[in-house]
């Protein structure tokens, strides 16, 4: 099973600002879709609830939340107490490939355990305000780069932005 890992950052790094979407990029969001249906999907709680609920579980793909809260509940999504949790239920899914999609804690802990495979990136071009952070520099190294789209700003999209898919290197000790 492939661990990858979706998001979309700020060229200072912001990814979130209180539990919340910092911008509105449609196309985005019809590439985050098209790319994780059908798959498994484990984000944070407070991720999981930034979805409208109306959204919640996120349609055709399997839905894994993590939350320290044991009586947490989320109808429609499986809820567990840790990372190796989720990936254990991961692992016993039929998807070739689970994604992880937010939030900042997971994605920081994912990637320190090595655990993550690859990295869908979309390099938006603003800065705004926020909270939640995503260390761009740890792209820098041990990563193949390959551009997958190029936007414009439009009406559909409020800023432009690059999709970058990064592969982690494999070292040959």
């Amino acid at each position: 099973m492939r661990i990858s890992l979706i998001v979309a950052v700020a060229e200072n790094g912001v990814i979130g600002h209180n539990n919340d979407l910092i911008w509105k990029l449609r196309d985005d969001m019809q590439f985050f879709a098209a790319t994780t249906r059908g798959h498994t999907v484990i984000t944070g709680r407070k991720n999981y609830e930034s979805i409208p609920e109306r959204f919640r579980p996120l349609k055709d793909r399997v839905n894994i939340v993590v939350t320290r809260n044991v009586e947490y509940e989320a109808p429609g999504a499986v809820v567990v107490h840790s990372l190796e949790a989720a990936l254990d239920v991961a692992s016993q899914s039929s998807g070739a490939e689970t994604f992880i999609i937010g939030g900042g804690q997971i994605y920081r802990e994912l990637l320190a355990a090595g655990h993550v495979d690859r990295q869908y990136v979309t390099h938006v071009q603003a800065a705004p305000e926020g909270e939640t952070v995503f260390e761009l520099g740890q792209l820098d190294h041990g990563w193949r780069k390959k551009e997958l789209k190029q936007q414009v700003a439009d009406e559909r999209n409020e800023f432009a932005f690059t999709v970058c898919q990064y592969d982690r290197i494999e070292m040959i000790a």
